[in-house]
């Protein structure tokens, strides 16, 4: 009897080792393109959101670099396999935080996987969710602009 619980037991141990591996997900790279910006200025941060999360401030996973104008290049990392939701903005005054005009309107640009739309109000999660199953991946969306230039001076 014992010897026959040892390999399930060792089995058990082993898939439960696994599972912990993968969840951790070390090497697994996730670029983000975020077009449309409209300024070399501050940063662009972008959070990786599972469900319960998506539209809050507290996204396990998250990335910035510094903003280039037209397209800047976002790497988050060790992001487990599963379906998400990406959330940017662009921190123009680099304080970390979208600022908001009259009515909650965002003074800074802002978007979101698939680009998914915005209109009188942040988009759902089915529209900007999307699958995440391989070791290197990468999701391409626009920042939107509500005030001021609506993106990058236009080429002469």
């Amino acid at each position: 009897m014992a010897r026959r619980l040892l390999p399930a037991l060792a089995l058990a141990i082993g898939c439960t080792a696994s599972a912990a591996v993968l969840a951790q997900a070390p090497g697994r790279t996730l670029t983000i393109n975020v077009g449309n910006v409209r300024v070399a200025k501050g940063n662009i941060h972008v959070d990786i959101c599972p469900q319960e999360k998506f539209l809050k401030d507290d996204c396990p996973w998250s990335g910035d670099a510094p903003a280039r104008l037209g397209t800047t290049q976002v790497i988050v990392r060790d992001v487990p396999p599963g379906l998400y939701a990406a959330q940017a903005f662009h921190d123009e005054n680099s304080n970390t935080k979208v600022d908001r005009a009259l009515f909650g309107i965002p003074k800074e640009g802002v978007g979101f996987s698939n680009d998914a739309r915005i209109s009188f109000g942040p988009p759902s999660w089915k529209n900007a969710v999307f699958g995440y199953h391989v070791p290197q991946a990468t999701i391409t969306f626009k920042l939107r602009y509500f005030l001021g230039p609506s993106g990058p001076p236009a080429a002469k």
